[in-house]
């Protein structure tokens, strides 16, 4: 009985972070529920027991897909962008802040 409970569960995992690569509109983050599908999906082959098709999974889809789509990520510059916004961001609060403090 727990194992049926556990199956739903990783269906349940599987189709709502297909959704969320679908909806997110930040790459980087969908790269990053990307790779929770691709290991909640080799779960689901260890189940089904695949070992084989499991370690493809993990090796494939986590791994080298992951570590590709970073790359070109990091070619394209946006997750540069990303980081270089928050410490602007960051900057300017603390800018303001030294600027209530004068005053």
């Amino acid at each position: 009985m727990s194992i049926a409970i556990f199956k739903y569960i990783l269906l349940a995992l599987l189709v709502t972070s297909a959704v969320t690569v679908l909806l997110i509109k930040n790459a980087l983050t969908s790269v990053v529920v990307f790779m929770s599908y691709s290991s909640v999906m080799a779960i689901t082959w260890i189940l089904l027991e695949s070992p084989d098709l499991a370690i493809t999974e993990a090796a494939v889809g986590a791994g080298i897909t992951s570590v590709l789509f970073f790359t070109t990520l990091k070619k394209i510059h946006q997750i540069d962008a990303r980081l270089n916004s928050r410490a602007a961001d960051r900057h300017t609060a603390a800018q303001e802040e030294t600027h209530r403090e004068e005053t």
